[in-house]
C-alpha cells in the first residue's frame, strides 16, 4: 500500500479541496451513462432469497437425516433458525424489488435499504426471542446452525454472483 504525500505543507481550505477534486472529474453525457445502465443492470434480490430458502432447506433434510426419528425437535429448531433468517430477507428483497420498480433517486433508494434493514433486524430478534414460545422444545445449537446457514448462503450468492459478473466483463 502506497503512502500518498500532501502536495504542500499547509492545510487546504474546503473550497480548495473541492476544486482540487472536480480538476480529474468530467461528467458523462447521457449517452454515457445509458451504456453504463445497459452494461450494469441492477441486480435482483429474488435471485439471493431463492439460494437462501435452498440452503435452509438443505439444512433442514440434513438434520432430519443426521438426528432420525428422534430428533424431530433438533429439525424442528433447524428449521425455524432458517425461517428466522428467510422471512426477514423475503421481506426486505420485497421492499428493494418494489424500489428497484419506481426507479427512484438514490437518496430514497438508500433510506428505503437503511429502513428495510431495521425492519429485518428487528423481526429476526422478534422472531429468535419467540422460539421458545413457538418450539416445544427448543434446541439452541440446531436453531442458530440453521440461522447462520442460511444468513451466510446470502454472503455466498452475492459472492458467486459478483464472481460470475467479472468473469463475463473480462470475456
Amino acid at each position: 500500500m502506497a503512502t500518498i504525500a500532501p502536495s504542500s505543507g499547509r492545510a487546504r481550505s474546503a473550497p480548495e479541496a473541492d476544486d482540487a477534486c472536480e480538476d480529474g472529474f468530467k461528467p458523462w453525457s447521457a449517452e454515457e451513462a445509458r451504456q453504463w445502465r445497459a452494461e450494469n443492470p441492477p441486480l435482483s434480490p429474488w435471485p439471493v432469497v431463492g439460494v437462501q430458502a435452498l440452503v435452509g432447506l438443505a439444512a433442514v433434510a440434513s438434520a432430519w437425516w443426521l438426528a432420525g426419528a428422534n430428533g424431530a425437535a433438533v429439525t424442528r429448531s433447524v428449521a425455524y433458525g432458517a425461517l428466522a433468517a428467510w422471512l426477514p430477507a423475503v421481506l426486505f428483497a420485497r421492499l428493494v424489488a418494489r424500489r428497484m420498480q419506481r426507479q427512484a433517486n438514490a437518496a430514497s433508494a438508500l433510506l428505503a435499504v437503511m429502513v428495510g434493514e431495521g425492519i429485518k433486524i428487528v423481526l429476526t430478534v422478534a422472531l429468535l426471542l419467540a422460539a421458545p414460545r413457538v418450539l416445544a422444545q427448543v434446541h439452541w445449537l440446531g436453531l442458530l446452525a440453521g440461522f447462520v446457514v442460511t444468513i451466510k448462503a446470502a454472503w455466498v450468492a452475492l459472492w458467486l454472483k459478483s464472481a460470475k459478473r467479472r468473469s463475463a466483463r473480462t470475456e
